[in-house]
């Protein structure tokens, strides 16, 4: 009898149940739970000064910006050289095939990786106890209900090929070793990463730039605030624009991957 991994042993318990299915409900509903808890932090809670000091919160800010960039650039990474349906079909978990090239042959949930990078990034930025005690451990929870439940179901469609996977490559953290030789051997799809990718940049950026500018105004009022807010303003409106293109690039179909990059699709 072929060896299952953990992760299965559990699945038939109450417990279990219960958390695939709120990460079923999450996978569906994620599009719009994610600016509802953003909208909620803004009319809920307040930015608090790192170490007391609005000075250094900017530089806490900063290093939240950086976060942010590495779960971008991840999401990146894994999208260019071997890209995975997470969108399912009609806001279902679905898997045409088992995607284990690429960045998912060093970690089963790169992507996940990334997103939760982003909303460490997020938060660091905006730098709210309540957010830390209790919105951040909202999204985690969400993000790990939605791994469990697609764990569960590509169990249950690939069996011990899935099982030998897990076995193999880890949940979250990946392996770095042989990293460089894996995606070396591979081309990397730009097109795709700009196709699959605007969406999600706008979403994150747009976040951080409200983030922002209601940290300014906090500190040091409206009146004292216009050339921050200003250049907040521009800086988003370079990225809005940077989106409006590349949405019309798509749409247009200019963003079509070439054959040989698309084989890994």
């Amino acid at each position: 009898m072929t060896a299952v991994p953990p992760l299965s042993e559990a699945a038939s318990s109450p417990g279990a149940k219960l958390f695939s299915a709120l990460g079923r409900f999450v996978f569906r509903y994620r599009d719009y739970l994610a600016p509802v808890i953003a909208i909620l932090i803004l009319l809920l809670t307040e930015p608090w000064p790192f170490l007391g000091s609005p000075y250094a919160d900017r530089w806490l800010g900063f290093f939240g910006f950086v976060v942010a960039l590495l779960g971008q650039a991840i999401r990146m990474t894994v999208i260019g050289y071997a890209y995975i349906v997470r969108g399912g079909v009609n806001k279902e978990i679905a898997a045409p095939r088992l995607v284990a090239e690429g960045f998912y042959a060093h970690s089963r949930n790169p992507m996940y990786l990334g997103n939760f990078l982003l909303i460490i990034g997020l938060a660091l930025v905006y730098n709210s106890p309540a957010v830390y005690l209790v919105g951040l451990p909202l999204c985690i929870i969400g993000l790990v209900s939605i791994v469990r439940a697609e764990e569960e179901f590509l169990l249950g469609r690939f069996g011990a090929e899935y099982a030998e996977y897990c076995r193999r490559v880890p949940r979250f953290i990946p392996n770095m070793r042989g990293l460089y030789a894996t995606l070396s051997g591979m081309q990397f799809d730009w097109r795709r990463v700009l196709r699959k990718e605007y969406g999600t940049t706008l979403a994150w950026t747009s976040a951080m730039t409200i983030f922002l500018a209601v940290e300014q105004v906090h500190w040091d009022g409206l009146s004292e605030s216009d050339d921050e807010l200003t250049a907040l303003g521009v800086s988003w409106a370079v990225v809005f624009a940077a989106y409006l293109i590349v949405r019309w690039l798509k749409k247009s179909r200019r963003l079509e991957s070439a054959p040989a990059a698309s084989a890994v699709r």
